[in-house]
């Protein structure tokens, strides 16, 4: 196999490793409970970012290193796959030192109000049943079941999931 024929197959599968498998985990990642692969993909995202910046601002002296397609497609492999944890160990040795340093000095311009946390799914409320379990036991379930149902308390009528939204 010549040189060109290497450099026709590594342009040919940089796309494939570097946006189609990261999408593919993202949507899956988001589907899933779990905040461990929320993160992989988001830190291989903010990376993805900085290297993409990276070619663009430099993008004239790129061109005169004749390895870059073949570094940056091995780069992008050791953060893809999840057996390397490359995207975690760049982010947490390099990104984010940097980023909680600089954010410690300036002031937070962007104000984003915490979300109240409402149960508007039943996967949502069973999964906070199943913690609750999980901490506390059956029995201390057990427990605020039956005092729920001795004291009458009943499901208010006309309320969606909202405290504030009433159905006419």
């Amino acid at each position: 196999m010549s040189v060109s024929e290497i450099g026709i197959i590594c342009i040919s599968c940089r796309p494939v490793v570097s946006l189609v498998y990261p999408l593919y985990a993202s949507i899956r990642a988001i589907e899933t409970k779990s905040p461990i692969d929320d993160q992989q993909w988001l830190t291989y995202w903010v990376l993805y970012s900085l290297i993409t910046l990276f070619e663009l601002t430099f993008a004239k002296l790129i061109e005169w290193i004749p390895i870059w397609s073949y570094a940056k497609l091995i780069t992008t492999c050791w953060l893809v796959i999840p057996y390397f944890s490359g995207a975690a160990y760049v982010y947490e040795h390099f990104v984010r030192p940097t980023f909680v340093n600089a954010q410690k000095q300036s002031v937070n311009v962007w104000y984003v109000p915490k979300k109240k946390v409402t149960f508007s799914e039943k996967d949502d409320i069973i999964t906070a049943a199943e913690k609750y379990i999980q901490e506390n036991g059956t029995g201390a379930l057990r427990e605020i079941i039956d005092k729920a149902e001795h004291t009458g308390m009943k499901p208010r009528e006309h309320y969606g999931i909202f405290e504030n939204e009433y159905q006419y």
